[in-house]
């Protein structure tokens, strides 16, 4: 799986054409023992993450906006899509 971004022990990755089981555009984030899809809405679809690093990837899912929904497109259409700079 592609990863997307990594920052403050977060790590966001992205499938390719994955939009079997959810049909909203998501990711998947990992942190430690924790696994979680979250829509690009912010909204919690699967798994679970802590409260402080779930608000940490919807902060970051709102300031990368532009670039998030660009790398889903892309995603869905099998085509590979670039990391995010977490600091940009």
């Amino acid at each position: 799986m592609p990863e997307l971004s990594r920052f403050m022990g977060i790590i966001i990755k992205m499938l390719f054409n994955d939009t079997v089981q959810h049909n909203k555009p998501h990711i998947h984030v990992y942190y430690g023992e924790y696994e979680a899809s979250v829509g690009l809405d912010g909204e919690l679809l699967a798994g679970s993450l802590p409260v402080k690093q779930l608000k940490l990837v919807n902060a970051w899912l709102i300031i990368h906006e532009e670039e998030v929904y660009a790398a889903w497109n892309k995603a869905v259409r099998g085509e590979a899509f670039g990391k995010i700079d977490p600091l940009k």
